[in-house]
Parts: structure tokens; sequence; C-alpha cells
């Protein structure tokens, strides 16, 4: 299994953003970000790979690690990471882009957590935890007591939905490895401080529950 590169995953959305992506992937470096995930999964595939092309170039500036959400040809092309929307995607991904790449799933409940354990991923994205406006079609919010459960399953979880530099600590207090952030950072007018503000409360949690830190 692969080191996590950060306990913070900032993911792209251009919807909500108030720059360009590249813009705020430069920003996200500037704040002390080390990973990002390119998500505009509707863009045009020209387009896309057009895009993730600058943001590689940014990535590998700032020293930032790049995943790229579900075209694992894509992440080859780049050598980048993948994040993936099933477990079952995973072993062909493993095969294509090696050891040493960092696989994610999304996660919505326990079954997937476990699945995707059971596949070898790296880790999941498990959401949402909060309300929140960027991911609204997936039912109520899980909070904090299904982290707890997901930290038993022998993978590690990034909580992702609504999550906040008010809120980070609790994620992680209850098990969670990491945040995943998408709209807090989209729509900041200050991307850099966002994410240091994130980054402050993410060291608080390591600092004051070390155990509670896998």
């Amino acid at each position: 299994m692969s080191a996590l590169p950060a306990p913070l995953l900032v993911i792209t959305d251009r919807h909500q953003a108030r720059f360009a992506i590249e813009t705020i992937a430069d920003a996200v470096g500037r704040g002390g970000g080390r990973w990002l995930l390119l998500r505009d999964k509707d863009l045009d595939p020209q387009e896309r790979r057009g895009l993730a092309a600058r943001v590689a170039r940014v990535a590998g500036r700032r020293g930032m690690q790049l995943s790229v959400s579900r075209d694992v040809d894509l992440a080859a092309e780049l050598g980048a990471s993948v994040h993936l929307q099933s477990a079952a995607a995973v072993g062909a991904a493993r095969q294509r882009l090696g050891a040493g790449a960092v696989i994610g799933v999304s996660a919505h409940r326990q079954g997937d957590v476990a699945a995707a354990a059971a596949a070898g991923a790296d880790y999941v994205t498990l959401s949402p935890i909060f309300l929140t406006s960027s991911k609204p079609g997936y039912g109520p919010a899980l909070g904090l007591a299904a982290i707890q459960s997901a930290a038993n399953l022998g993978i590690p979880v990034m909580a992702l939905g609504g999550v906040t530099a008010d809120t980070a600590e609790s994620c992680l207090a209850a098990g969670a490895r990491g945040i995943a952030v998408m709209g807090e950072i989209m729509r900041s007018d200050h991307p850099d401080r966002a994410v240091e503000e994130l980054l402050r409360a993410c060291a608080a949690s390591t600092e004051s529950q070390p155990a509670s830190m896998p």
C-alpha cells in the first residue's frame, strides 16, 4: 500500500472556482498543499487533457502529487495517480500504473470502504461527512460516526463533504487519516490562505491526538 502524499487532498471543480484551475493549483502549492486531485470530469476529453497537462506542470513546479479522477490512461500519460469511482476498477488501474501509484476510491457507505480495502486501494474518500452543496446527490450527511466505523476497515479514510478548518480536527479525531476539500478552496478569494488554515487544523489535530493518527 502506497503512503498518502499529504493529510490534505484538494479536489478541483471549475464550476465553483473563482479563478482558473491552474491558478488555484499554483496557489494550493504556494499555501503548502502537496496533493491535488483533478476532477472536472465533465470536460470534453481534449479540453480535459489540455487542462491536466497545465495542472501537471504546476504540480511539478510546486512539488505536489497529482491525481486524476477516473481516467487511468491520462494518469499514466502524466505520471500521475488516479482516483476511481468503484473498487472494481482498482486491479486494472494498479496493473496499468504500477505499485507506486496512489489509487483512491470514492465511498459513500461502509460497504464501499470494505470493497476498496479488499481490492487493494490506498485510500477512500468517504462522503458526505457534513451537509454540502458540492455533493448534493449522495443522500444525508454521514456524520463523524461513519468515519469511526470506516477507520476500522483496514484502509486510510479521507473525510470529504463540508469539511472546513473548523471541522477538520473532529474528522481526524474520529479516525480519518486526512481530509479532502473542494468548495472551501475553489470558492476562496485566497486559496493559498485557505490551504494554510486547513493544514494548521490538521497539524493541531496531530499534535493533540497522536494516537488517533495511524
